[in-house]
Protein backbone atom coordinates (compact mmCIF):
# COMPACT_ATOMS: atom_id res chain seq x y z
CA UNK A 1 0.00 0.00 0.00
CA UNK A 2 1.39 3.43 -0.98
CA UNK A 3 2.15 6.05 1.67
CA UNK A 4 -0.27 8.40 -0.11
CA UNK A 5 -3.08 5.87 0.20
CA UNK A 6 -2.16 5.41 3.88
CA UNK A 7 -2.64 9.16 4.35
CA UNK A 8 -5.98 9.17 2.55
CA UNK A 9 -7.28 6.21 4.53
CA UNK A 10 -6.26 7.95 7.75
CA UNK A 11 -8.39 10.92 6.68
CA UNK A 12 -11.35 8.67 5.88
CA UNK A 13 -11.03 6.70 9.13
CA UNK A 14 -10.94 9.96 11.09
CA UNK A 15 -14.58 10.41 10.13
CA UNK A 16 -17.36 8.81 12.17
CA UNK A 17 -16.85 5.01 12.01
CA UNK A 18 -18.87 2.85 9.62
CA UNK A 19 -20.46 0.95 12.51
CA UNK A 20 -22.21 4.17 13.60
CA UNK A 21 -25.10 4.16 11.15
CA UNK A 22 -27.00 7.43 11.13
CA UNK A 23 -30.65 7.33 9.96
CA UNK A 24 -30.08 9.66 7.03
CA UNK A 25 -29.45 9.56 3.28
CA UNK A 26 -29.38 13.27 2.42
CA UNK A 27 -25.61 13.81 2.90
CA UNK A 28 -24.75 10.94 0.55
CA UNK A 29 -27.42 12.09 -1.92
CA UNK A 30 -25.97 15.60 -1.83
CA UNK A 31 -22.43 14.38 -2.45
CA UNK A 32 -23.30 12.09 -5.37
CA UNK A 33 -25.47 14.89 -6.81
CA UNK A 34 -22.43 17.19 -6.84
CA UNK A 35 -20.46 14.37 -8.49
CA UNK A 36 -23.09 14.11 -11.22
CA UNK A 37 -24.90 11.04 -9.85
CA UNK A 38 -22.32 8.49 -11.02
CA UNK A 39 -24.39 5.61 -9.58
CA UNK A 40 -26.82 6.09 -12.48
CA UNK A 41 -24.21 5.19 -15.08
CA UNK A 42 -24.40 1.40 -14.72
CA UNK A 43 -26.77 -1.37 -13.77
CA UNK A 44 -27.05 -2.20 -10.07
CA UNK A 45 -27.67 -5.45 -8.21
CA UNK A 46 -28.14 -4.47 -4.56
CA UNK A 47 -27.69 -7.12 -1.86
CA UNK A 48 -28.77 -7.15 1.77
CA UNK A 49 -29.34 -9.83 4.40
CA UNK A 50 -27.82 -11.03 7.65
CA UNK A 51 -25.54 -13.84 6.45
CA UNK A 52 -24.20 -14.75 3.02
CA UNK A 53 -24.12 -11.28 1.44
CA UNK A 54 -20.48 -11.26 0.37
CA UNK A 55 -20.48 -14.86 -0.89
CA UNK A 56 -23.62 -14.15 -2.92
CA UNK A 57 -22.14 -10.91 -4.25
CA UNK A 58 -18.96 -12.68 -5.33
CA UNK A 59 -20.88 -15.44 -7.14
CA UNK A 60 -23.15 -12.94 -8.92
CA UNK A 61 -20.16 -10.88 -10.00
CA UNK A 62 -18.27 -13.91 -11.28
CA UNK A 63 -21.21 -15.08 -13.42
CA UNK A 64 -21.76 -11.62 -14.91
CA UNK A 65 -18.06 -11.31 -15.71
CA UNK A 66 -18.06 -14.70 -17.43
CA UNK A 67 -21.11 -13.49 -19.39
CA UNK A 68 -18.91 -10.74 -20.84
CA UNK A 69 -19.91 -7.73 -18.75
CA UNK A 70 -17.44 -5.34 -17.14
CA UNK A 71 -18.16 -5.61 -13.43
CA UNK A 72 -17.71 -3.68 -10.21
CA UNK A 73 -18.17 -5.12 -6.74
CA UNK A 74 -18.50 -3.16 -3.51
CA UNK A 75 -18.37 -5.18 -0.26
CA UNK A 76 -17.39 -4.64 3.36
CA UNK A 77 -15.54 -5.11 5.58
CA UNK A 78 -12.25 -6.04 3.98
CA UNK A 79 -10.16 -8.90 5.34
CA UNK A 80 -6.54 -7.84 4.77
CA UNK A 81 -6.34 -4.95 2.30
CA UNK A 82 -8.72 -1.98 2.09
CA UNK A 83 -8.62 -2.29 -1.71
CA UNK A 84 -10.59 -5.57 -1.46
CA UNK A 85 -13.72 -3.52 -0.81
CA UNK A 86 -13.72 -2.16 -4.36
CA UNK A 87 -13.20 -4.73 -7.13
CA UNK A 88 -13.04 -4.08 -10.87
CA UNK A 89 -13.51 -7.18 -13.01
CA UNK A 90 -12.92 -9.29 -9.91
CA UNK A 91 -9.61 -7.65 -8.92
CA UNK A 92 -9.02 -5.22 -6.03
CA UNK A 93 -8.76 -1.64 -7.22
CA UNK A 94 -5.25 -0.19 -7.57
CA UNK A 95 -3.83 2.25 -5.02
CA UNK A 96 -3.42 4.82 -7.79
CA UNK A 97 -7.08 4.72 -8.84
CA UNK A 98 -8.21 5.09 -5.22
CA UNK A 99 -5.84 7.99 -4.61
CA UNK A 100 -6.85 9.81 -7.81
CA UNK A 101 -10.57 9.40 -7.07
CA UNK A 102 -10.14 10.73 -3.55
CA UNK A 103 -8.03 13.71 -4.69
CA UNK A 104 -10.49 14.67 -7.43
CA UNK A 105 -13.50 14.55 -5.08
CA UNK A 106 -12.04 15.83 -1.79
CA UNK A 107 -13.20 19.44 -2.49
CA UNK A 108 -16.78 18.16 -2.94
CA UNK A 109 -16.63 16.22 0.33
CA UNK A 110 -15.33 19.29 2.15
CA UNK A 111 -18.14 21.38 0.62
CA UNK A 112 -20.78 18.93 1.89
CA UNK A 113 -19.05 18.82 5.29
CA UNK A 114 -19.37 22.61 5.54
CA UNK A 115 -23.04 22.50 4.57
CA UNK A 116 -23.71 19.85 7.19
CA UNK A 117 -21.85 21.80 9.89
CA UNK A 118 -23.89 24.92 9.09
CA UNK A 119 -27.04 22.82 9.59
CA UNK A 120 -25.77 21.50 12.92
CA UNK A 121 -25.27 18.03 11.45
CA UNK A 122 -22.35 15.62 11.76
CA UNK A 123 -20.03 15.79 8.71
CA UNK A 124 -19.96 12.95 6.21
CA UNK A 125 -19.25 9.65 7.96
CA UNK A 126 -16.59 7.21 6.80
CA UNK A 127 -19.13 5.00 5.06
CA UNK A 128 -21.04 7.88 3.43
CA UNK A 129 -17.83 9.33 1.96
CA UNK A 130 -16.42 5.94 0.98
CA UNK A 131 -19.63 4.84 -0.76
CA UNK A 132 -19.88 8.01 -2.85
CA UNK A 133 -16.20 7.78 -3.82
CA UNK A 134 -16.71 4.16 -4.89
CA UNK A 135 -19.71 5.12 -7.05
CA UNK A 136 -17.54 7.72 -8.80
CA UNK A 137 -14.64 5.32 -9.24
CA UNK A 138 -16.90 2.71 -10.85
CA UNK A 139 -18.29 5.36 -13.22
CA UNK A 140 -14.78 6.44 -14.21
CA UNK A 141 -13.62 2.83 -14.79
CA UNK A 142 -16.23 2.46 -16.46
CA UNK A 143 -18.33 -0.64 -15.70
CA UNK A 144 -21.53 -2.21 -17.03
CA UNK A 145 -22.93 -3.44 -13.71
CA UNK A 146 -22.20 -2.95 -10.02
CA UNK A 147 -22.80 -5.71 -7.48
CA UNK A 148 -23.46 -3.62 -4.41
CA UNK A 149 -23.47 -4.96 -0.86
CA UNK A 150 -25.27 -3.03 1.86
CA UNK A 151 -23.07 -1.96 4.78
CA UNK A 152 -25.73 -2.44 7.46
CA UNK A 153 -29.51 -2.71 7.20
CA UNK A 154 -30.77 -1.14 4.01
CA UNK A 155 -33.20 1.76 4.31
CA UNK A 156 -30.69 4.18 5.87
CA UNK A 157 -27.52 2.65 4.46
CA UNK A 158 -25.46 5.02 2.31
CA UNK A 159 -25.55 2.51 -0.57
CA UNK A 160 -29.32 3.08 -0.77
CA UNK A 161 -28.93 6.32 -2.72
CA UNK A 162 -28.57 3.93 -5.68
CA UNK A 163 -31.67 2.47 -7.34
CA UNK A 164 -31.43 -1.28 -7.73
CA UNK A 165 -32.35 -3.01 -10.97
CA UNK A 166 -32.37 -6.18 -8.88
CA UNK A 167 -32.70 -6.24 -5.08
CA UNK A 168 -31.34 -9.42 -3.49
CA UNK A 169 -32.10 -10.72 0.01
CA UNK A 170 -29.91 -13.38 1.56
CA UNK A 171 -31.08 -15.05 4.78
CA UNK A 172 -32.35 -12.59 7.37
CA UNK A 173 -31.82 -13.37 11.04
CA UNK A 174 -31.05 -11.59 14.31
CA UNK A 175 -27.96 -9.35 14.26
CA UNK A 176 -27.29 -5.64 14.90
CA UNK A 177 -30.53 -5.52 16.93
CA UNK A 178 -29.63 -2.18 18.54
CA UNK A 179 -29.57 -0.55 15.12
CA UNK A 180 -32.04 -2.59 13.06
CA UNK A 181 -34.76 -3.91 15.39
CA UNK A 182 -35.32 -6.63 17.95
CA UNK A 183 -37.27 -9.10 15.76
CA UNK A 184 -36.55 -10.62 12.36
CA UNK A 185 -39.65 -8.83 11.03
CA UNK A 186 -38.37 -5.44 12.18
CA UNK A 187 -34.95 -6.18 10.70
CA UNK A 188 -36.57 -7.28 7.42
CA UNK A 189 -38.57 -4.05 7.29
CA UNK A 190 -35.37 -2.01 7.53
CA UNK A 191 -33.62 -4.15 4.94
CA UNK A 192 -36.62 -3.99 2.58
CA UNK A 193 -35.83 -0.29 2.16
CA UNK A 194 -33.54 -1.19 -0.76
CA UNK A 195 -36.58 -2.18 -2.84
CA UNK A 196 -37.33 0.63 -5.31
CA UNK A 197 -40.44 1.05 -7.54
CA UNK A 198 -38.79 -0.59 -10.56
CA UNK A 199 -36.67 -3.17 -8.74
CA UNK A 200 -36.96 -6.87 -9.51
CA UNK A 201 -36.68 -8.72 -6.20
CA UNK A 202 -35.26 -12.12 -5.31
CA UNK A 203 -34.78 -13.77 -1.93
CA UNK A 204 -33.28 -16.81 -0.28
CA UNK A 205 -35.71 -18.83 1.82
CA UNK A 206 -36.79 -16.86 4.89
CA UNK A 207 -38.76 -17.11 8.11
CA UNK A 208 -42.52 -16.78 7.29
CA UNK A 209 -42.71 -13.36 8.95
CA UNK A 210 -39.78 -12.11 6.88
CA UNK A 211 -41.36 -13.39 3.66
CA UNK A 212 -44.54 -11.51 4.55
CA UNK A 213 -42.61 -8.28 4.99
CA UNK A 214 -40.79 -8.68 1.66
CA UNK A 215 -43.96 -9.59 -0.23
CA UNK A 216 -45.74 -6.54 1.18
CA UNK A 217 -43.07 -4.41 -0.51
CA UNK A 218 -42.64 -6.58 -3.61
CA UNK A 219 -45.67 -8.72 -4.52
CA UNK A 220 -43.73 -10.23 -7.46
CA UNK A 221 -40.95 -11.45 -5.15
CA UNK A 222 -39.04 -14.47 -6.46
CA UNK A 223 -38.50 -16.74 -3.47
CA UNK A 224 -36.20 -19.72 -3.00
CA UNK A 225 -38.25 -22.85 -2.41
CA UNK A 226 -41.19 -21.45 -4.34
CA UNK A 227 -39.93 -19.88 -7.60
CA UNK A 228 -36.46 -21.42 -7.76
CA UNK A 229 -34.45 -23.80 -5.64
CA UNK A 230 -31.45 -26.00 -5.03
CA UNK A 231 -31.24 -29.79 -4.70
CA UNK A 232 -28.82 -32.74 -4.76
CA UNK A 233 -26.33 -30.88 -2.54
CA UNK A 234 -23.23 -32.89 -1.65
CA UNK A 235 -19.70 -32.35 -0.42
CA UNK A 236 -17.28 -32.90 -3.31
CA UNK A 237 -13.61 -32.58 -2.39
CA UNK A 238 -12.89 -29.08 -1.14
CA UNK A 239 -16.05 -27.82 -2.74
CA UNK A 240 -19.77 -28.42 -3.20
CA UNK A 241 -21.82 -30.02 -5.97
CA UNK A 242 -25.50 -29.19 -6.40
CA UNK A 243 -28.33 -28.73 -8.90
CA UNK A 244 -30.38 -25.57 -9.34
CA UNK A 245 -33.88 -25.11 -10.67
CA UNK A 246 -33.58 -21.52 -11.80
CA UNK A 247 -36.21 -19.05 -12.91
CA UNK A 248 -35.46 -19.68 -16.58
CA UNK A 249 -33.77 -23.07 -16.74
CA UNK A 250 -32.48 -26.13 -14.88
CA UNK A 251 -28.76 -26.25 -14.11
CA UNK A 252 -27.83 -29.81 -13.06
CA UNK A 253 -24.83 -30.86 -10.97
CA UNK A 254 -22.83 -27.64 -10.79
CA UNK A 255 -19.53 -27.70 -8.89
CA UNK A 256 -17.92 -24.80 -7.07
CA UNK A 257 -14.79 -24.65 -4.88
CA UNK A 258 -16.78 -23.09 -2.01
CA UNK A 259 -17.67 -25.32 0.93
CA UNK A 260 -21.07 -25.61 2.63
CA UNK A 261 -24.64 -26.61 1.88
CA UNK A 262 -25.67 -23.05 2.84
CA UNK A 263 -23.33 -21.77 0.13
CA UNK A 264 -25.24 -23.84 -2.43
CA UNK A 265 -28.35 -21.96 -1.25
CA UNK A 266 -26.48 -18.68 -1.73
CA UNK A 267 -25.42 -19.79 -5.20
CA UNK A 268 -29.02 -20.57 -6.19
CA UNK A 269 -30.07 -17.08 -5.10
CA UNK A 270 -27.15 -15.60 -7.05
CA UNK A 271 -28.14 -17.51 -10.20
CA UNK A 272 -31.75 -16.30 -9.91
CA UNK A 273 -30.52 -12.72 -9.44
CA UNK A 274 -28.43 -12.95 -12.61
CA UNK A 275 -31.39 -14.40 -14.53
CA UNK A 276 -33.48 -11.42 -13.39
CA UNK A 277 -30.80 -8.91 -14.34
CA UNK A 278 -30.10 -10.38 -17.78
CA UNK A 279 -33.68 -11.08 -18.83
CA UNK A 280 -36.20 -10.48 -16.04
CA UNK A 281 -36.07 -14.19 -15.20
CA UNK A 282 -36.88 -15.35 -18.73
CA UNK A 283 -33.37 -15.71 -20.14
CA UNK A 284 -31.32 -18.78 -19.15
CA UNK A 285 -27.64 -18.45 -18.36
CA UNK A 286 -25.58 -20.30 -20.97
CA UNK A 287 -24.45 -23.63 -19.54
CA UNK A 288 -20.77 -23.13 -20.39
CA UNK A 289 -20.83 -19.64 -18.88
CA UNK A 290 -22.38 -20.78 -15.62
CA UNK A 291 -20.13 -23.83 -15.16
CA UNK A 292 -16.95 -21.87 -15.91
CA UNK A 293 -17.97 -19.09 -13.54
CA UNK A 294 -18.95 -21.41 -10.69
CA UNK A 295 -15.75 -23.46 -11.02
CA UNK A 296 -13.79 -20.23 -10.50
CA UNK A 297 -15.92 -18.71 -7.73
CA UNK A 298 -14.21 -17.95 -4.42
CA UNK A 299 -15.30 -16.48 -1.10
CA UNK A 300 -12.28 -15.78 1.13
CA UNK A 301 -12.82 -16.18 4.85
CA UNK A 302 -15.91 -18.33 4.38
CA UNK A 303 -15.03 -21.98 5.09
CA UNK A 304 -11.69 -21.25 3.45
CA UNK A 305 -9.15 -24.08 3.67
CA UNK A 306 -5.69 -22.57 4.18
CA UNK A 307 -3.87 -25.79 5.14
CA UNK A 308 -4.53 -29.48 4.61
CA UNK A 309 -1.93 -30.85 7.06
CA UNK A 310 -2.97 -29.95 9.63
CA UNK A 311 -6.42 -29.09 8.32
CA UNK A 312 -7.01 -25.37 9.00
CA UNK A 313 -10.30 -23.76 8.00
CA UNK A 314 -11.24 -20.09 8.34
CA UNK A 315 -14.86 -19.00 8.64
CA UNK A 316 -16.14 -15.57 9.61
CA UNK A 317 -19.34 -16.76 11.32
CA UNK A 318 -20.18 -14.09 13.90
CA UNK A 319 -23.77 -14.69 14.98
CA UNK A 320 -25.75 -17.78 16.06
CA UNK A 321 -27.24 -18.40 12.61
CA UNK A 322 -23.80 -18.18 11.00
CA UNK A 323 -22.32 -20.57 13.57
CA UNK A 324 -25.13 -23.07 12.94
CA UNK A 325 -24.20 -23.06 9.25
CA UNK A 326 -20.55 -23.56 10.20
CA UNK A 327 -21.41 -26.50 12.46
CA UNK A 328 -23.43 -28.14 9.70
CA UNK A 329 -20.63 -27.65 7.19
CA UNK A 330 -18.09 -29.19 9.56
CA UNK A 331 -20.25 -32.31 9.89
CA UNK A 332 -21.04 -32.51 6.18
CA UNK A 333 -17.60 -31.76 4.74
CA UNK A 334 -14.95 -32.54 7.37
CA UNK A 335 -16.26 -34.75 10.15
CA UNK A 336 -12.91 -34.70 11.96
CA UNK A 337 -13.26 -36.47 15.32
CA UNK A 338 -10.61 -34.14 16.86
CA UNK A 339 -11.49 -30.46 16.54
CA UNK A 340 -9.87 -27.36 17.94
CA UNK A 341 -11.38 -23.87 17.72
CA UNK A 342 -9.54 -20.55 17.59
CA UNK A 343 -12.20 -17.99 18.42
CA UNK A 344 -12.46 -14.21 18.78
CA UNK A 345 -15.60 -12.09 18.86
CA UNK A 346 -16.72 -8.47 18.91
CA UNK A 347 -18.23 -7.25 22.17
CA UNK A 348 -21.46 -6.01 20.58
CA UNK A 349 -22.47 -9.41 19.17
CA UNK A 350 -24.74 -12.10 20.65
CA UNK A 351 -21.90 -13.69 22.58
CA UNK A 352 -23.91 -16.18 24.61
CA UNK A 353 -25.94 -17.33 21.57
CA UNK A 354 -22.87 -17.83 19.38
CA UNK A 355 -20.82 -19.57 22.08
CA UNK A 356 -23.77 -21.89 22.83
CA UNK A 357 -23.70 -22.98 19.18
CA UNK A 358 -19.89 -23.31 19.07
CA UNK A 359 -20.00 -25.47 22.21
CA UNK A 360 -21.97 -28.06 20.24
CA UNK A 361 -18.99 -28.59 17.94
CA UNK A 362 -15.84 -27.78 19.93
CA UNK A 363 -14.61 -29.42 23.13
CA UNK A 364 -11.46 -27.28 23.21
CA UNK A 365 -10.75 -23.71 22.14
CA UNK A 366 -8.03 -21.09 22.11
CA UNK A 367 -9.49 -17.65 22.86
CA UNK A 368 -8.10 -14.45 21.41
CA UNK A 369 -9.28 -10.94 20.55
CA UNK A 370 -9.64 -9.34 17.10
CA UNK A 371 -7.75 -6.14 16.31
CA UNK A 372 -10.80 -3.91 16.55
CA UNK A 373 -11.90 -1.26 19.06
CA UNK A 374 -14.97 -3.47 19.59
CA UNK A 375 -12.92 -6.61 20.19
CA UNK A 376 -13.89 -8.65 23.25
CA UNK A 377 -10.89 -9.39 25.53
CA UNK A 378 -9.75 -13.01 25.31
CA UNK A 379 -10.33 -13.56 29.03
CA UNK A 380 -13.96 -12.45 28.84
CA UNK A 381 -14.59 -14.71 25.85
CA UNK A 382 -13.01 -17.61 27.75
CA UNK A 383 -15.50 -17.16 30.59
CA UNK A 384 -18.38 -17.66 28.15
CA UNK A 385 -16.90 -20.93 26.89
CA UNK A 386 -16.23 -22.15 30.42
CA UNK A 387 -19.91 -21.58 31.27
CA UNK A 388 -20.79 -24.05 28.50
CA UNK A 389 -18.25 -26.64 29.64
CA UNK A 390 -15.76 -26.06 26.83
CA UNK A 391 -12.08 -26.43 27.77
CA UNK A 392 -10.15 -23.21 27.16
CA UNK A 393 -6.62 -24.45 26.58
CA UNK A 394 -5.13 -20.98 26.07
CA UNK A 395 -5.93 -17.28 26.19
CA UNK A 396 -3.79 -15.09 23.97
CA UNK A 397 -4.71 -11.46 23.27
CA UNK A 398 -2.60 -11.18 20.11
CA UNK A 399 -4.43 -12.93 17.24
CA UNK A 400 -1.27 -13.72 15.26
CA UNK A 401 0.38 -15.33 18.28
CA UNK A 402 -2.87 -17.17 19.07
CA UNK A 403 -3.02 -18.55 15.52
CA UNK A 404 0.56 -19.78 15.64
CA UNK A 405 -0.10 -21.44 19.01
CA UNK A 406 -3.34 -23.06 17.83
CA UNK A 407 -1.70 -24.27 14.60
CA UNK A 408 1.09 -25.94 16.57
CA UNK A 409 -1.40 -27.60 18.92
CA UNK A 410 -3.48 -28.84 15.99
CA UNK A 411 -0.40 -30.33 14.36
CA UNK A 412 0.74 -32.03 17.61
CA UNK A 413 -2.72 -33.44 18.35
CA UNK A 414 -3.55 -34.31 14.72
CA UNK A 415 -6.63 -32.12 15.11
CA UNK A 416 -8.53 -29.97 12.62
CA UNK A 417 -8.32 -26.26 13.47
CA UNK A 418 -11.31 -24.02 12.79
CA UNK A 419 -10.79 -20.26 13.10
CA UNK A 420 -14.05 -18.39 13.61
CA UNK A 421 -16.13 -15.83 15.48
CA UNK A 422 -15.25 -12.62 13.63
CA UNK A 423 -14.29 -11.48 10.15
CA UNK A 424 -11.75 -9.23 11.83
CA UNK A 425 -10.05 -12.32 13.28
CA UNK A 426 -10.08 -13.94 9.83
CA UNK A 427 -8.35 -10.85 8.44
CA UNK A 428 -5.76 -10.95 11.21
CA UNK A 429 -5.03 -14.62 10.52
CA UNK A 430 -4.86 -14.19 6.73
CA UNK A 431 -2.41 -11.30 7.23
CA UNK A 432 -0.25 -13.52 9.47
CA UNK A 433 -0.31 -16.36 6.92
CA UNK A 434 0.65 -13.90 4.17
CA UNK A 435 3.49 -12.54 6.29
CA UNK A 436 4.83 -16.05 6.99
CA UNK A 437 4.76 -16.93 3.30
CA UNK A 438 6.67 -13.75 2.41
CA UNK A 439 9.35 -14.67 4.96
CA UNK A 440 9.56 -18.21 3.54
CA UNK A 441 9.91 -16.80 0.00
CA UNK A 442 12.78 -14.55 1.10
CA UNK A 443 14.59 -17.50 2.67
Amino acid sequence: MSSELDHILAELYARQPEQHVRPRLEPTKRLVELMGDPQRNYGIIHITGTNGKTSTARIIERILREHGLRTGRLTSPHLVSFNERIALDGEPVSDEFLVDTYRDNKPLMEFVDRELSEQGEVPLTFFEAFTALAFQLFSDAPIDVLVLEVGMGGEWDATNVADADVAVFTSIDLDHQKSLGSTVEEIATTKAGIIKPNSLVVSSSQYPGVTEVLKSRAPELKLSGADFGVSEISADGFGTRFSVQGLANEYPLIWMPIIGHHQAQNAATAIAAVELFLGEGNRPIADEVLRAAMADAVSPGRLQVVSKDPLIVLDGAHNPAGVRSLNQAIEQHFGSPVRLGLVAMLSDKDLSGSVAELAKTFDRVVCTSPRSPRGLPAGELASYFEEYGVEVIAQESDPAAAFNLASRLASEDKAALFVTGSLYLIGDVLAEIQSQREIDDEE
